[in-house]
């Protein structure tokens, strides 16, 4: 008789972290993680309300940052290692709420590697805290932190469209983690910024000047100061928050620490009103709307 042996085929794991602390991990997530050879965690495109140390506690296992850089120019290394052993590359939210980890993917499977990936709640789901339904969203945006020299508003024409159709308009607010300055670029110094990240407040502001500056054409603006926004700060974590007001009381609204997010309302259901209520700055502004 002949034995039948099993052989262990290595795996690149994508593992969702959820929004929240340490805790929002799958069950399915954390054998994984307590089992695998090697654990990146990818520290750019999100970042959790807890320290890198409590989610080693937590998991029992020593973690390695993975930075922009890493992932982005160097994924060979964490490639690598998936060849012949069990890899978990943990991303905050789910795995695919970044292009980057669709990159990695296309990567593992021209060097014939197996991934699996093990989902989990990103802001991309959970945005519906605020009490907008999920099937009206229209076409997520992203806002970036502008400079003296540098100021995209292509985000303006996607509001536009979706304010058209009556959809409400999910913005996703930069993050800055471990960016040089142009000066230390261009002098090949490994010399990063401190960590930036937008604010509701921030956001709000460069979406009022681009209708301040932007040729609209004879069209009336997509919105303006007195249009309802919601703005909402660590979704997912006990401390979140979720207000909701114009723009221009949104304006000077402190929501606290990172990461925030800002939803601009499209057609308004009489259920979705009744829910945006309940974090309404001045709650009369929803029966003018």
């Amino acid at each position: 008789m002949y034995a039948h042996v099993c052989l262990h085929q290595s795996m690149l794991y994508l593992v969702g972290l959820g929004l929240g602390d340490a805790k929002d991990i799958t069950v399915k997530g954390l054998e994984i993680i307590k089992n695998a050879d090697y654990v990146f965690l990818e520290a750019y495109t999100s970042i959790l309300c807890v320290e890198q140390q409590v989610l080693e506690e937590f998991y029992g296992r020593q973690i390695q940052l993975a930075d922009r850089e890493t992932v982005e120019q160097n994924s060979d290394v964490i490639l690598e290692h998936a060849k012949d052993k069990d890899v978990a590359f943990l991303v905050v939210g789910d795995p695919f709420g970044a292009t980057t980890h669709s990159d990695l993917v296309l990567r593992a499977h021209q060097l014939n590697i197996r991934y699996q990936v093990i989902h989990n709640a990103s802001i991309m789901n959970a945005v519906g805290c605020c009490g907008l339904q999920l099937y009206n969203f229209g076409e997520t945006v992203s806002i970036v932190l502008w400079t003296d020299s540098w100021k995209p508003d292509s985000f303006y024409d996607k509001i536009a469209s979706n304010r058209k159709q009556g959809l409400h308009t999910l913005c996703l607010l930069d993050i800055k983690v471990k960016e040089q300055s142009v000066e230390n670029m261009m002098r090949g110094k490994k010399v990063y910024e401190p960590p930036r990240y937008m604010s509701v407040n921030e956001a709000v502001k460069q979406l009022l000047d681009v209708i301040k500056t932007r040729d609209l054409k004879g069209e009336s603006p997509a919105y303006t100061d007195s249009t309802i926004a919601v703005g909402l700060a660590r979704v997912g974590s006990a401390n979140q928050q979720i207000v909701c007001g114009s723009m221009k009381e949104l304006l000077s609204c402190d929501l606290g620490p990172p990461l925030h997010s800002l939803v601009i309302p499209g057609h308004l259901h009489f259920i979705e009103k009744d829910m945006l209520k309940l974090f309404a700055l001045n709650p009369s502004i929803l029966e003018e709307s």
